[in-house]
């Protein structure tokens, strides 16, 4: 079981838009994967296509009620599973601030109820680093750093290595990842610019895809849909769809 966490200090990089549908991707290909919506904000449950989740259905209850994982999973009209968000999982950081065991519970978690299944699990996180973001990084198996193509989303991305560099050290393990460059706007020189930037400083933890600006990505959560169900032809889905092939050839999924 591949755990993924899709992150990003820096909102409005695409970190949703990514997770969403690198999730449908691996489902047409028969891959079975779960998603976990970490954000508070339950913008990856609302793109999948479920609504009017409550608290007691949502990933909170498992940090505050021990609900078993598997007991929250709901299944998108895109046939994948989700383990949704709600508001009430804005608490979490408040509740469990001070608890050093607290970060570790996801990972506990995932190997007790999920790992038989074998599915990759993708994990939208929220762009903050507390007490639900750490239990993703404790609980991925490699990371998934969207950067949209501007400035302070570069900043961003060295922000988030640096911190991974320090988690490594205590857990005494390498963190895998790799960056991928979204919002890609072919027509600006900076686009091409700060992709530069990025392969300089990360080699070939880059991704060779690119995420163009693509109206279907855009759009396609407003009516809880994949931009493979919303707009298959388009070069948003022909993009993720040619990430999906480029990650799958590494084993990142595996």
């Amino acid at each position: 079981m591949a755990v993924i966490a899709i992150f990003n200090q820096k909102g409005g990089v695409g970190k949703t838009t990514t997770c969403l549908n690198l999730t449908a991707a691996l489902t047409l290909a028969q891959r079975c994967p779960i998603a976990i919506d970490l954000d508070p904000q339950a913008h990856l449950t609302l793109a999948s296509g479920i609504q009017n989740v409550r608290a007691e259905e949502s990933i909170a209850a498992f940090f505050r009620q021990q609900t078993p994982l598997a007991n929250l999973m709901k299944e998108a009209p895109g046939g994948w599973q989700v383990i949704p968000a709600s508001l009430d999982l804005s608490k979490i950081d408040a509740l469990y601030g001070n608890d050093s065991k607290a970060a570790s519970l996801l990972r506990q978690g995932l190997r007790e109820e999920l790992a038989l299944t074998g599915a990759p699990v993708l994990i939208d996180c929220c762009p903050m680093l507390g007490v639900l973001t750490l239990n993703a990084l404790l609980a991925a198996d490699r990371v998934l750093i969207p950067v949209s193509a501007d400035f302070l989303s570069l900043q961003g991305v060295h922000r988030l290595d640096a911190a991974l560099n320090v988690l490594e050290i205590r857990l005494k393990r390498r963190i895998e990842r790799r960056v991928v460059v979204t919002r890609f706007d072919a027509r600006r020189k900076l686009a091409f610019d700060i992709f530069d930037k990025v392969k300089e400083r990360y080699g070939d933890l880059v991704c060779n895809t690119r995420i163009g600006e693509n109206v279907a990505l855009a759009t396609s959560p407003m009516h809880g849909k994949d931009v493979f169900s919303f707009a298959p032809h388009s070069p948003g889905a022909a993009d993720y769809r040619a990430l999906t092939m480029e990650l799958g050839k590494s084993g990142f999924f595996n």
